[in-house]
């Protein structure tokens, strides 16, 4: 294989990284005092209607972008089963969404971050537990690293008054992480028998479709009782971050040569921006220490990376 198609979806998973990093940022930003479940309904809605061309193409037949790299087919041979892979995948997100948008609401993004970078670990250590898969020395010693870090992190949280092992939104947080990793499994099988604009277009619009019903079952009637929604002008830029770090990333998953714990990992790099972000948007605290948590997550995340090429 060319040289040039490896660095590309490489480059691609860099892109979905830094786009990552931002989105965080604007996430964090939209929930601050805010309703959580609404904002992440508008981000839903957004999102759709940046693809809503692209859906109108497949319902319509018209072909717009036909021979693109925006071509809507599914890429399947049976269209029902292609769209129940993705509202699956819609569920699955959705979920991690859901409990990651609580959690990130009440901790500072600079513990939040680096909890989510630990993705690609659950992933390795879920393949071993799961499928039986060995890990090398490699491997292991970046799996030993990262839990390293999450114990000093812990530490770190001690400080702002957040108890790693009671805190609810520290569970939320961990949970969202592990629904993030199934959902990064899950996303390599689906490329490989569909298009990434027709899982991107449809995943985002029965995402809403979801949002929707849980907004008006659960929010919506006890609306007044909870934390009020307010309009942020931070959340579109989460749709339009998110929109963007997701088609990178399942194009760079399409080509047939990625290895998705290499894409995984790359995309958690995103911690680096989300964690600048944290210290100049939002001024968090006790950045000395969470700084050298984060320089040994990363080398963790180096030696993964140097085990699974």
């Amino acid at each position: 294989m060319h040289p040039y198609f490896v660095l590309m979806w490489l480059i691609l998973a860099f892109v979905s990284a830094t786009m990552l990093g931002f989105y965080d940022a604007s996430k964090k930003a939209s929930l601050k005092g805010n309703a959580v479940l609404p904002v992440l309904l508008l981000n839903t809605i957004f999102s759709t209607i940046i693809f809503s061309p692209f859906l109108l193409d497949y319902i319509c037949g018209s072909g717009w972008f036909s021979g693109t790299f925006a071509d809507t087919a599914s890429g399947a041979s049976n269209e029902l089963h292609a769209h129940l892979l993705v509202i699956l995948k819609a569920f699955i997100v959705l979920s991690s969404w859901i409990c990651g948008y609580f959690g990130l609401k009440h901790l500072p993004l600079t513990i939040v971050g680096p909890i989510n970078a630990t993705r690609p670990v659950i992933v390795l250590v879920g393949a071993m537990l799961l499928f039986g898969e060995r890990l090398n020395l490699y491997q292991w010693t970046g799996v030993l690293i990262s839990l390293a870090s999450i114990f000093l992190m812990s530490r770190a949280g001690r400080k702002e008054d957040i108890d790693f092992r009671s805190n609810r939104w520290i569970w939320c947080v961990g949970l969202a992480t592990i629904l993030g990793a199934v959902s990064g499994l899950y996303d390599k099988f689906i490329m490989k028998s569909l298009s990434p604009m027709f899982v991107q277009s449809w995943f985002n619009f029965y995402q809403m479709v979801i949002m929707s019903v849980i907004c008006g079952l659960i929010w919506y009637p006890s609306r007044h009782k909870t934390t009020p929604f307010r309009w942020s002008q931070a959340i579109p830029l989460i749709s339009i971050f998110i929109c963007l770090g997701d088609f990178a990333y399942f194009t760079s998953l399409n080509d047939p040569d990625s290895m998705i714990s290499v894409v995984s990992l790359v995309r958690r790099s995103s911690v680096i921006i989300s964690f600048i972000c944290g210290v100049i948007i939002f001024k968090e605290r006790n950045i000395k220490a969470k700084i050298w948590d984060l320089a040994l997550l990363l080398a963790g995340m180096a030696f993964i990376w140097i085990g699974t090429r």
